[in-house]
């Protein structure tokens, strides 16, 4: 999996190899004690936090006093001592910086960040121990659906992240072979990507919806093929039934929300064949958190928000981080036959977009957008723009666009938005930003707030002048 001169680290890595397979198998399985497994990796993990500078002040000390004892208490002791901890949250992670290592930066493999987009950048540097397991984890559910003849592109334009680089271990770890190309996020030229998939006949998809959206536009804009593909491996983005959907009638593909995670925690659940996110409890313990309080996450059906204790790495360990994300678990039984739970994401919890008292959501939008087959043109992609009193949605469409389609759709989008003004019109291409889910969130990345006067920057031509002269046309009524 890794090429290690040193005879020591070579044999270490090796030896963790090993192990970690053996234990995902077992857990696979359902041989596996995890309560043993978790409280055992637990305790490692809050020890090795005492070598963390941010904890310093978050560890209590009779938890520390424990900790540093030498004493390996039992199971009941191990979790009671736990939640005794506070909570991480995000922006204290990323404020934080390194003090959060346990080990100096040269003892990492690779430096990453997460996007900080709700708060200040966390390093996210890759060790080999939780590369290694992080790798076994997510490999060993992909390895029941791809094949060593597969062709996976990856397409995820994210320098400061990890993914695109752990995704490229994945594929490398089964045997696939990969190609990651970079595009332009200002040109947006897939020119030279198209061209690859089809010479190398790619046909499996590794990456966010957004870039794969963008590139199927770019392909009916300059009059080519629309890629095919047999598999979608979505991740990065919140990604509903009608966004799947959408997906996989424009490319022919079977579409998978591949993983969930993050830069900073790595990869809490990864999908089977099925199409189901199955959590790793032989690496995470987790917690859910709303106004009713706090529980562990047991694999009964559940839902508030992910909290997040890292087991598998000492050299950044996580204790109770609070991730943001709304999650539900869902008890029911899998048809792959895995006993693991599973766990449905249902968006970032500052990801609602208010009007009035009207709470929209992602999956909302798109199901009005995307639920039935499309008449008169396919919406690709959209975003929307608020000013006033009106949404204006623009969508990219390979239809004319014309005004009894866009009236039309807009019929289907009014409900969602109580009394304000619905209109939609659509452009060539839509701002840069509308493909940046991946970093920005849905919210961040699809609603753009015109009451706010800095906001009219983020709009390029000729989108610019569409959006003036729509707003100056229904001002005149």
């Amino acid at each position: 999996m890794l090429l290690l001169r040193d005879d020591r680290a070579r044999a270490e890595c090796a030896s963790l190899q090993q192990q970690h397979t053996e234990l995902v198998g077992a857990v696979h399985r359902g041989e596996a004690d995890l309560a043993r497994v978790q409280s055992d990796k637990l305790f490692a993990t809050m020890r090795a936090a005492l070598g963390s500078r941010m904890y310093d002040s978050m560890i209590p000390p009779e938890v520390r006093e424990v900790l540093a004892s030498g004493r390996v208490p039992g199971g009941t002791e191990i979790h009671a001592l736990f939640d005794k901890l506070p909570f991480l949250g995000k922006q204290e992670l990323g404020e934080r910086g390194r003090s959060a290592f346990t080990r100096s930066v040269s003892e990492f493999l690779h430096y990453y960040e997460s996007s900080g987009t709700t708060g200040s950048p966390s390093a996210a540097p890759k060790a080999i121990d939780d590369l290694v397991v992080n790798t076994i984890n997510i490999g060993e559910m992909w390895g029941r659906f791809l094949r060593p003849e597969d062709v996976g592109l990856i397409l995820i334009n994210a320098p400061f992240a990890p993914a695109a680089y752990q995704f490229e271990k994945i594929l490398e770890y089964l045997q696939v072979m990969s190609f990651r190309p970079w595009v332009d996020n200002i040109t947006g030229d897939y020119t030279r990507v198209l061209r690859l998939v089809e010479e190398l006949e790619a046909n499996v998809f590794i990456g966010p919806p957004s870039r794969l959206l963008e590139m199927v536009q770019f392909a009916y804009r300059k009059g080519l093929p629309a890629p095919r593909f047999d598999r979608l491996l979505l991740m990065a983005e919140q990604t509903g039934e009608s966004f799947v959907r959408h997906l996989e009638r424009l490319t022919g593909a079977t579409a998978y929300v591949a993983s969930y995670g993050s830069s900073e925690t790595g990869t809490p659940a990864v999908t089977c064949g099925h199409r189901k996110l199955h959590l790793q409890p032989q690496s995470f313990l987790l917690e859910l958190v709303d106004d009713a309080g706090v529980r562990r996450v047991t694999g009964a059906a559940d839902r508030g928000e992910l909290v997040i204790t890292t087991l598998d790495m000492p050299a950044r360990p996580l204790l109770r981080y609070r991730t943001g994300d709304l999650v539900e678990i869902d008890d029911t039984p899998c048809p792959c036959g895995l006993s693991l739970p599973v766990l449905n994401t249902l968006g970032r919890s500052q990801d609602l977009l208010v009007l009035e008292e009207n709470g929209i959501r992602q999956g909302d939008l798109e199901a009005a957008l995307w639920a039935d087959e499309p008449v008169g043109g396919t919406v690709f992609n959209y975003m929307m723009v608020v000013k006033n009193h009106r949404v204006l949605v623009l969508v990219t469409t390979d239809g004319d666009g014309s005004d009894e389609w866009s009236a039309g759709l807009a019929g289907k989008l009014r409900p969602l938005f109580g009394s304000y003004e619905v209109l939609v019109r659509a452009v060539p291409t839509l701002p840069p930003l509308a493909s940046l889910g991946q970093y920005l969130g849905w919210k961040l990345s699809r609603v753009l707030d015109l009451n706010e006067e800095r906001n009219w920057g983020r709009l390029p031509e000729p989108i610019l002048a569409i959006v003036q002269a729509t707003l100056l046309e229904v001002a005149e009524r």
